[in-house]
């Protein structure tokens, strides 16, 4: 409201000084024409500048008293400095632009890259947000896949590369971990016009582990400017440390994996009879997971759960769990109770997903309720104990046990079919028969 009311009012002071040849009352007007139009945009920012040249080109032809030299002095000073105004307005502008893309594309990246499940997806991601900060349009981020440099993730004219080793263009014996080595290389790929100006920044990891670099090219004159080269290097530092903490974590991951696999291990000599089992059970009930299209969240906890689901029999006397032949009622309900202590052994292990537990626990339940130790009936059942349960029985009716000898394949896929809906999920079960069909097919073509 003001600011129109100014702009008016320095208007109309102008066109009454141009009337009246009056060269300060004119810079006076054009200053208070300036101050109205601040934070403008378009035609109007330019119209300080335009209505005083206007002005006194119009008080030069106007008859009346003629302006002096100092008045035309003064006059182009006056032009000089709107127009610098001007040009500064349009820097700051556009460092304002800048800035808040960048703020919007890395807010809306960061969520992006927490949302990443695997390396892969991380670095997809982090090409996408420099991708939107508009600092160059061909990227690529080059790192090394057993120890040759891949470009794994690209936007622009890198994209027709993407998946492919880099590999010398000549004989020479060369660092393949040399970031200068593996730019020249890829840069190699482009067309000259493409690449006429570059910028190569290294990513790192936690304690400088060295993960890859990006690699910026455009195919204008103007060079990445320090501004430029200042976000692209923090972006590097934040894909860095995202990274860096997904490969800490697989890290772990894979040692808890291996600590479990080893634990598993450990129990086949406590329960000797059963030589084998854990691998056989794990690596089947992996294969009936996937088969049924669990996602790997799902089948982790299934393969510790298949790992530690005989867990409580160390606890078990060596009487009962080596007796040959069969048991008494005592004697079962002291072996039943292995479901409930292994699940209390892993309540401290808190990186154990609540779907391991639950196979620990409930492994023994049958569809039709009359299983151990809680009775469950049905869908009631964990998804991982119902899975798990029918490559348990099928292993064990496969393989001699002290109060038993082996079943034949035929004899025990037979005896599992027949207990579909009984002991076990219907479903499940269709799955696992179809799975051993296709696996008895396969050996037949073999």
């Amino acid at each position: 409201m003001w600011s129109h009311l100014v702009l008016i009012g320095a208007t109309a002071l102008l066109l009454y000084a141009t009337w009246q040849h009056h060269a300060a009352l004119m810079i006076g007007a054009a200053l208070l024409l300036a101050a109205a139009t601040v934070g403008a945009t378009g035609l109007r920012r330019l119209l300080p500048l335009t209505a005083f040249a206007l002005a006194f080109v119009a008080a030069l032809l106007l008859p009346g008293p003629r302006l002096g030299v100092l008045d035309l002095l003064a006059a182009l000073l006056v032009l000089a400095g709107l127009g610098f105004r001007i040009l500064q307005e349009q820097i700051t502008a556009r460092q304002l632009a800048w800035q808040r893309n960048t703020i919007a594309a890395l807010q809306a990246g960061s969520e992006r890259l927490a949302d990443a499940r695997d390396a892969d997806a991380i670095i997809r991601a982090g090409i996408g947000i420099l991708d939107k900060l508009q600092v160059a349009p061909n990227l690529a981020f080059v790192a090394y896949r057993h120890g040759t440099p891949h470009i794994l993730a690209a936007k622009g004219a890198f994209e027709a590369f993407l998946e492919r080793p880099i590999h010398p263009s000549d004989n020479n014996s060369r660092s393949v971990q040399a970031d200068h080595w593996v730019a020249e290389e890829a840069l190699a790929l482009l067309k000259k016009p493409q690449r006429r100006r570059f910028h190569v920044a290294p990513v790192y990891g936690r304690a400088s582990n060295h993960l890859g670099v990006l690699i910026l090219t455009r195919s204008e004159s103007d060079p990445f400017d320090e501004h430029e080269k200042s976000v692209v290097a923090s972006f590097a530092r934040l894909l860095g440390a995202q990274l860096g903490q997904w490969h800490a974590i697989r890290d772990l991951r894979d040692a808890n994996d291996l600590t479990l696999r080893s634990l598993g291990a450990a129990l086949e000599h406590r329960d000797d009879d059963t030589g084998g089992h854990t691998t056989r059970v794990v690596t089947m009930s992996v294969r009936l997971a996937r088969r049924l299209g669990w996602d790997e969240d799902q089948v982790k906890a299934l393969r510790w759960g298949a790992y530690l689901h005989d867990l409580g029999k160390l606890a078990i006397p060596d009487s009962v769990l080596h007796k040959q032949g069969a048991l008494d009622p005592g004697e079962r309900r002291v072996i039943q109770t292995h479901t409930t202590i292994g699940y209390d052994m892993l309540q401290d292990l808190h990186f154990l997903p609540a779907e391991t537990l639950d196979l620990v626990r409930y492994h023994h339940e049958r569809w039709d309720g009359t299983g151990y130790p809680s009775g469950l009936r049905g869908q009631n059942i964990p998804d991982t104990a119902r899975l798990f349960t029918i490559v348990d029985v099928f292993d064990a009716l496969t393989n001699a046990r002290p109060y038993k000898p082996a079943w034949t394949r035929d004899r025990a896929v037979s005896e599992i079919r027949m207990q579909a809906g009984r002991q076990f999920d219907p479903q499940y079960v269709e799955a696992f028969l179809r799975m051993m069909a296709e696996h008895d097919e396969a050996h037949l073509v073999v």
